[in-house]
């Protein structure tokens, strides 16, 4: 086996990055011109001049009249002004050949270029046309109109020699249509930052390829290819690479040979099976400036440089990578690319739930955000949990809390700064938080899909879910709670501030592989015996406040605490996790719904639970709440239901 080592010389955020920094040239990369339709999200790399007046010549607004305004003063419907009407009509994009003097006018459309002499527009609908008898026209104005009305003159939008965007600007779909008014098809740009982006890992397949036990799909590639196109740079996906150190030389020496910036995803730490750090280590101008840095997620990162160029090899874990790309390459992609560090906007909430934290590393704390009925306009931030190997957390989440390295406690309702993802904080328009099932997702699914409505799912077990219910953050919190001394679900533990939606009947049990002979003629009376008489027999568990973990105490009350079984401290947040653990052979029995069983497995039935919605009383009128209840009541939602093995209330 590899041996492994400590990563003694773990250093401060602050100071990795100044390293880092010192080491590396932050300067632009150089402009180029591209075309305009080429140029969108583009920086610009120098101030744009316009070469011209917007609009070029003075125009008419409306369809109308050229008139000089004076003749015009004292019209109105009752005393009409006769004005002569000139034989000439002035379309748009001509130039006319007529002047207007005083008492007469022309015809002018809308966009049309207004005459020498004239110096106001009488829109159509305040005139009228009187034919004469020698074929002469006059015009009857019937309302007056001020010296420049009605007109657009040369230069009042843009005029010539004003600077209409400036150097570091990324230029939007207002910013190219501005450009193409005034006639500038290509735009000095700065240059993309080319960044090369390596997979490493025997471990570590394509997307294309087919799963197989112990492999993982590579998401890192794919997450930081798009983070670098969204920061203005180009992604150079140089492939996966497994553990094979000269290949990976190759690779690094080509990555660093065709592109300014190179990321390595794994192979970070120290052990001798690393490849990554070895060959990194090899570099030596100046090398690696900082390996280990005081941050969770992303403790391993190792920042390096080879002549003046960022090398970095991220976690391979996904949360942990693009943490660590977020905190220290993209504000170096921004500034080759000849942008700013765009400032990330926070917003201050209640912490939902009491979070230890580790002294001595500066954590980041990804949560959810939900609206906290206690306050005005206030928030209430949930951990997402589910640790640096995650790869939804980061999607999912809202925003992050810093927790300082001397910090080791965050108390439940304390106030927190959250640093936002995206933007733009878009509060759901439902927010559910509770028990997993397969019905409430195919519910959520009906809901967007038929009314557009966007969804916040946060699982934290029934019992997390009546308590966000109590407190006002969430829409609906889906139960299944047992009241062991009336024997009923779910009613006994409403209070007056809440109602409850009767939803479906569903169906618990102990699931095992079919073909474990073990499990052949058991029954649940006798299965704590069978427990006794196989204690390496492997369960996998469920979340501490969920109903499921409810039931399986219960299931093993005569067990419990005296002979924990095995496998008890592992956890799983939803009912596919428990069947994928069982079939895959990761644990040989759990408890989870009948509907996400598969054909492999069986199913030893141990109660009909029932499966409700506790709604806050006043949030039953939300239109998002009361959408989803009415989904309830069609027809062929029912049958869908019933088609995914729920008995309908």
């Amino acid at each position: 086996m590899a041996k492994q080592y400590q990563f003694l010389d773990v250093i401060d955020r602050d100071r990795a990055e100044s390293l880092f920094h010192a080491a590396i040239d932050l300067a632009p990369l150089g402009a180029e011109l591209v075309p305009l339709e080429e140029s969108l999200h583009r920086i610009i790399a120098e101030d744009t001049i316009s070469p011209v007046n917007v609009p070029s010549f003075d125009r008419s607004n409306y369809d109308g009249f050229a008139v000089v305004a004076r003749d015009t003063i004292g019209a109105d419907e009752e005393h009409p002004v006769r004005i002569n009407l000139l034989s000439q009509e002035i379309p748009a994009g001509c130039v006319p050949e007529t002047q207007i003097s005083s008492q007469s006018a022309a015809s002018i459309a809308t966009g049309g270029m207004l005459p020498r002499g004239a110096d106001a527009i009488v829109m159509i609908e305040h005139t009228e046309v009187e034919e004469s008898d020698d074929g002469s026209r006059n015009l009857l104005v019937r309302r007056s109109s001020a010296t420049g009305f009605g007109i657009t003159y040369a230069g009042t939008d843009i005029s010539e020699n004003e600077v209409l965007l400036r150097r570091g600007d990324r230029l939007t779909s207002r910013d190219t249509g501005v450009l193409a008014a005034v006639g500038i098809n290509r735009v000095s740009v700065w240059k993309r930052p080319r960044v090369a982006i390596i997979s490493t890992g025997d471990e570590v397949i394509s997307p294309n390829d087919t799963m197989k036990p112990a492999l993982v799909y590579d998401s890192n590639a794919r997450i930081l290819a798009d983070a670098v196109r969204e920061l203005g740079g180009e992604p150079v996906e140089l492939g996966i690479v497994k553990d094979d150190i000269q290949q990976l030389r190759d690779y690094l020496k080509r990555g660093i040979a065709d592109c300014d910036v190179v990321l390595l995803s794994g192979g970070t730490s120290k052990g001798a099976g690393d490849l990554s750090y070895q060959v990194v280590q090899e570099l030596n101008d100046p090398g690696i400036v900082a390996h280990g840095v005081a941050l969770k997620p992303g403790k391993p990162i190792c920042l390096a440089a080879t002549d003046r160029k960022p090398v970095v090899i991220l976690p391979g874990f996904p949360t942990s990578a693009i943490f660590t790309f977020h905190e220290f390459l993209a504000p170096v992609i921004q500034a080759l690319a000849g942008g700013t560090r765009e400032s990330q906007q926070s917003q201050t909430a209640k912490l939902a739930v009491r979070v230890n934290s580790e002294v001595g590393r500066t954590e980041y704390l990804l949560v959810g955000l939900v609206p906290d009925n206690s306050q005005s306009d206030g928030l209430a931030a949930y951990p997402m949990g589910k640790g640096s190997g995650s790869v939804t957390t980061f999607s999912r989440a809202d925003g992050f809390i810093t927790i300082n390295r001397h910090q080791e406690l965050l108390d439940a309702d304390q106030a927190v700064d959250v640093t936002l993802l995206g933007k733009q904080l878009k509060i759901a328009d439902l927010i559910v938080i509770g028990s997993h099932c397969v019905g409430l997702d195919f519910l959520i699914g009906e809901l967007q899909a038929r009314h557009g409505y966007r969804c916040k799912l946060i699982n934290v077990g029934s019992t997390g879910g009546l308590e966000a219910a109590r407190r006002g953050e969430c829409d609906i919190a889906g139960v299944h709670l047992l009241d062991e001394k009336t024997g009923e679900y779910n009613t006994p533990f409403l209070d007056e501030s809440l109602t409850l939606a009767k939803v479906y009947r569903r169906r618990q049990g102990i699931v095992f592989r079919k073909a474990d002979s073990r499990f052949t003629d058991l029954s649940v009376d006798s299965f704590t015996s069978f427990l006794r008489e196989h204690p390496d027999c492997l369960m996998v568990n469920r979340n501490p406040g969920s109903g499921t973990r409810v039931l399986i105490d219960q299931l093993l009350q005569d067990l419990l605490p005296d002979q924990i079984p095995a496998g008890y401290a592992v956890q799983s947040k939803n009912h596919h996790a428990v069947r994928a653990a069982v079939e895959q052979g990761r644990a040989d029995w759990g408890v989870a719904i009948e509907s996400v069983l598969t054909d492999s497995l069986g199913f030893l039935p141990i109660t009909d639970e029932e499966y409700d919605f506790v709604i806050p009383k006043n949030r039953i009128e939300r239109p998002a709440v009361a959408a989803l209840l009415e989904l309830m009541k069609d027809s062929t939602v029912r049958e869908q239901l019933a088609a995914l093995g729920f008995e309908v209330s």
